[in-house]
């Protein structure tokens, strides 16, 4: 199966179908019509590159109606702990927290729809990203819950002392201050 329910409403699992030889390696990364066959209908408006290095931990973003978006994520090198929280108001899984490793290697991609926060940390030597998300980046729609909030109790994989975060990042709001309007 190409796509796995994760527990959480509308979060998936994308599995590629991966054909091999002694060449490397090929797949489709995604198909707009294979998604939609499967009642997966984004239309995805931007791409979003990012490489760090070990220990980098990015998160936890999202963005407020009406930019929220879904992003399709999968990393191209190294290896990440990607991370979400869900924050739709009424959801079942509201205040929960979903880890998935994503790699190079095992080129699994997960499908992150509106009303979660986001972010990931680097556990190889470097890691590069890469997210399609279906709405543009609206830099006064941010907004962030703090990656270090008790309350969510996130093993990032990273040791406290070898963490790499923005500013911005550090100073993020706790899941139960933040103000949004998801809703599920």
């Amino acid at each position: 199966m190409a796509f796995t329910e994760t527990g959480f409403p509308g979060l998936l699992i994308y599995e590629p179908r991966v054909f091999g030889d002694d060449r490397g390696y090929f797949f489709e990364s995604y198909n707009a019509a294979f998604f939609k066959s499967h009642g997966i209908d984004y239309v995805f408006v931007q791409d979003n590159q990012a490489r760090s290095g070990y220990g980098v931990v990015r998160g936890l973003h999202f963005q407020n109606d009406p930019y929220a978006q879904t992003k399709l994520i999968r990393t191209l090198e190294g290896v990440i702990l990607d991370v979400v929280v869900d924050c739709r108001k009424g959801s079942p899984t509201y205040g929960r927290v979903y880890t998935i490793e994503l790699s190079a290697t095992n080129k699994l991609q997960l499908l992150v729809p509106k009303g979660f926060a986001h972010g990931y940390s680097v556990l190889s030597e470097t890691a590069e990203v890469l997210y399609k998300c279906d709405i543009f980046y609206h830099k006064e729609s941010e907004g962030g819950i703090l990656f270090n909030d008790p309350a969510l109790n996130i093993d990032w994989k990273v040791p406290a002392d070898k963490m790499v975060l923005s500013d911005k990042d550090r100073h993020y709001p706790l899941f139960a201050e933040e103000q949004h309007s998801f809703s599920f």
